[in-house]
């Protein structure tokens, strides 16, 4: 793989890894903070910078049977959420266009 470039982003509140402070998210992204993940609070996202996807797999989570993506920090490779990369047909549909941030790494 290439050397990656960080995404540096402006605004008056930018969510970075809480590892190496590397710049995330911008508050302007949120769609929810209201988003109960496994190990506590979690944001959505609709667009993030400077980081990569894991592997597609099948977890259970809250809601049901998912396939995910793990998020990782393009800095220090720090897990910091997830993304849903397949829908089920009872899984509402505007969770394939998130990145869900738990706010315990961000």
């Amino acid at each position: 793989m290439g050397k990656l470039f960080k995404a540096y982003l402006s605004g008056s509140k930018i969510y970075t890894c809480s590892t190496c402070r590397c710049h995330l998210a911008s508050h302007d992204d949120i769609i929810s903070k209201s988003f109960q993940g496994r190990h506590g609070t979690a944001y959505l996202f609709s667009d993030v910078v400077n980081v990569s996807l894991g592997p597609k797999e099948d977890r259970t989570l809250i809601t049901g049977l998912h396939t995910v993506a793990d998020i990782y920090c393009n800095v220090c490779e720090a897990v910091l959420g997830w993304k849903y990369v397949r829908e089920y047909p009872s899984s509402p549909r505007i969770l394939l266009l998130v990145y869900i941030f738990v706010f315990l790494y961000v």
